[in-house]
């Protein structure tokens, strides 16, 4: 069987830490910031951890 190929645009958006715990950017927070409060855009600041159903595909994509 071949090997599988990873998903290139879950490899830039999506980082595995060293136990296992997906982490990605969070959305709507890259332009339109002038009409955001200060409160929302740090909010948006970080990243945000998946939860199990999301990383199990996560991790598939990226042959994890």
């Amino acid at each position: 069987m071949p090997k599988l190929k990873t998903h290139s645009g879950t490899k830039d958006r999506v980082k595995v830490s060293k136990n296992g715990v997906v982490r990605a950017r969070k959305s709507h927070a890259s332009h339109f910031l002038q009409k955001k409060s200060g409160s929302r855009k740090r909010l948006l600041s970080g990243l945000l951890t998946m939860n199990k159903s999301n990383s199990t595909k996560i991790k598939q994509n990226l042959g994890v």
